[in-house]
């Protein structure tokens, strides 16, 4: 079974800063890491290959510093990384971003299994998995939070949304998305880091994946959505009073904010 998991380099979103003018995120203010929700996905990735025979092909697109967050995730258990990286790819919406990973993806040849996160923390939009799955014309299943049973020919799986869970049963080639409650990442072991520092990390291009994708619909010319705004909301500041002597005066203020607040009522 060859098995893909898509991950994403992002911020370290309690540290970063926003610039609100231009509309986007400064992602030098802060440090970078492997985007939570697709360490699920890696983890789950891995405990299919630990039951089979399967190979587990990791694919992020951004900068070359991306390249750094393939080696993680082959220090977690994957066995390759391939990273997508070119000028052309830059300010690409969900659109072109999976527009571009489905091409690096046929670029790649045969598969049976695609893997994502369930969303991004820096874009938060949850979108990527399933149009991956649109531009490849397979299944995709959504919202993943338990993997039932795993077969060359189909999988059965819990998929967690507001109405309720559902056992849904799809057919390979197909994709799914990972909720945070499927399991819990494992660590880097010491030995495979070492390892994972020497890997070989496969780079693709515009130029690579011509067969499949054009500058039109690559980046930003391929993006139909852009940010046009960012606000950060300011914190709420809590507010307090002290009654030290005066018992009745904090009786009846407790009781004009209970008022207030409609506590009172019914």
């Amino acid at each position: 079974m060859k098995i893909v998991v898509l991950i994403k380099q992002v911020p370290d979103m309690e540290k970063v800063k926003f610039d609100s003018e231009k509309g986007t995120i400064d992602r030098k203010s802060a440090g970078t890491e492997i985007n939570p929700f697709d360490l699920n996905a890696l983890e789950a990735a891995i405990q299919i290959k630990e039951k089979t025979d399967a190979t587990v092909t990791v694919i992020s697109m951004g900068p070359p510093s991306a390249e750094d967050a393939l080696r993680e995730a082959i220090a977690r258990g994957a066995d390759e990384g391939i990273l997508i990286t070119d000028k052309y790819f830059g300010g690409a919406d969900t659109k072109a971003t999976s527009h571009t990973l489905a091409a690096a993806i046929k670029k790649m040849g045969d598969f049976h299994l695609i893997l994502a996160g369930e969303k991004t923390v820096d874009g938060d939009t949850g979108q990527v998995g399933a149009e991956t799955a649109d531009y490849l014309n397979i299944p995709h299943v959504s919202y993943v939070s338990n993997i039932e049973e795993v077969t060359l020919e189909g999988l059965q799986v819990v998929s967690e949304i507001s109405s309720g869970s559902y056992l849904k049963e799809m057919k390979l080639p197909g994709l799914i998305t990972v909720t945070k409650d499927i399991n819990t990442p494992r660590l880097p072991a010491f030995k495979r880091k070492m390892m994972a520092r020497k890997a070989e990390i496969k780079k693709l291009t515009l130029a690579d994946l011509q067969d499949f994708l054009t500058v039109e619909e690559a980046g930003l010319k391929g993006s139909p959505t852009w940010v046009n705004k960012i606000e950060v909301p300011s914190m709420p500041t809590r507010e307090g009073k002290i009654f030290r002597d005066d018992i009745l005066a904090a009786t009846d203020t407790l009781i004009e904010l209970f008022k207030e607040t409609k506590v009172m009522e019914g």
